[in-house]
């Protein structure tokens, strides 16, 4: 990774526009990195730290590739795309979920994400998927299953290898904290987030491309119908592997082009997030104008009277 001074640009902003009339606006840094971990773009500071939320999930997803749980539970692609989704609930996705449990034979009154609100169990969790990866694993593995939370515990621990190993870097730097859904999550410079995108879309390494291919093959599993990581990554055929995080986290990587993005809006506005996203990726040539109109559409243009607007660039480096 990229050392020495901190290099500052300028930020970008997301504009709040009601009838073209200024409303409310939002701060944004991004960097783009490379798959040896240099940034070659930036706006703000790329060594801004953040958790990185959910957008964690394809690498905590290591833990069920690297460990043979995929051969011997006999799990699809489709199951290994709910392990790295942010789901929202439905029957179809529930039992996904589910089919991850009943093959690795573990019990789903095992799960220990909440049970949503207005929701009847933990399979409508949107990280059912990903508790019930790392349950296989824990199967698989025999280890533990009640305490399969705790950052001591080996599938946990396991995973934080798998991350400090891509990152090059002692798993003990990384800062981490309980997730929304009790997970560990970890805290990291915009250009560590970056340097993970630009691993898993560089497809050099064989259980990230495994990853990446269940992704973009089962887009529906990985968000559904009208999210933004779905509608991307079916516009942009293959091309791009995206997972968003709560809080204004972003991430995208360039399929076969070894480049990753991570954004991060400072106040944690969903909605900038995705606007940036956008203006971005058609001002990198990731998407094509086309992309860029249809997702403008769903994720820009919010209502006939209210619309957000980015503005600003990368700088190179």
């Amino acid at each position: 990774m990229t050392r020495g001074k901190r290099i500052h640009t300028p930020s970008l902003e997301v504009h709040l526009l009601r009838e073209g009339i200024l409303e409310s606006s939002h701060q944004v840094e991004a960097t783009v990195c490379d798959s040896r971990g240099r940034a070659l773009l930036m706006a703000g500071n790329c060594q801004t730290s953040v958790f990185i939320r959910s957008a964690l999930k394809p690498f905590q997803a290591l833990a069920v590739t690297t460990t043979g749980t995929l051969q011997k539970y006999d799990l699809s692609d489709r199951d290994l795309a709910i392990i790295c989704s942010s789901h929202q609930g439905n029957i179809e996705q529930a039992r996904q979920a589910f089919n991850i449990l009943w093959r690795a034979d573990v019990d789903p009154l095992a799960l220990q994400c909440p049970i949503p609100e207005g929701k009847a169990n933990r399979l409508e969790h949107n990280c059912s998927g990903k508790h019930a990866g790392v349950l296989a694993v824990c199967k698989n593995c025999d280890w533990p299953l009640h305490n399969y939370l705790k950052p001591s515990h080996p599938v946990q621990q396991l995973i934080l290898s798998k991350i400090s190993e891509l990152l090059e870097m002692p798993g003990d730097e990384l800062i981490g904290a309980q997730d929304d859904c009790g997970m560990p999550t970890y805290s990291m410079q915009l250009q560590q987030m970056a340097h993970l995108y630009a691993h898993l879309a560089a497809g050099s390494n064989l259980d990230l491309e495994r990853i990446t291919r269940a992704m973009t093959y089962h887009p529906r599993m990985i968000a559904g119908d009208g999210a933004f990581d779905t509608e991307l990554m079916r516009l942009s055929e293959g091309e791009l592997v995206s997972k968003s995080g709560a809080e204004g986290v972003q991430c995208i990587g360039r399929v076969g082009q070894g480049m990753g993005l991570a954004i991060k809006v400072k106040d944690g506005a969903k909605r900038a997030k995705y606007a940036i996203a956008i203006h971005l990726l058609k001002q990198m040539g990731w998407i094509s104008p086309a992309i860029a109109e249809v997702l403008s559409d769903s994720f820009v243009q919010l209502t006939s009277f209210k619309r957000l607007e980015a503005v600003g660039e990368l700088s190179i480096l």
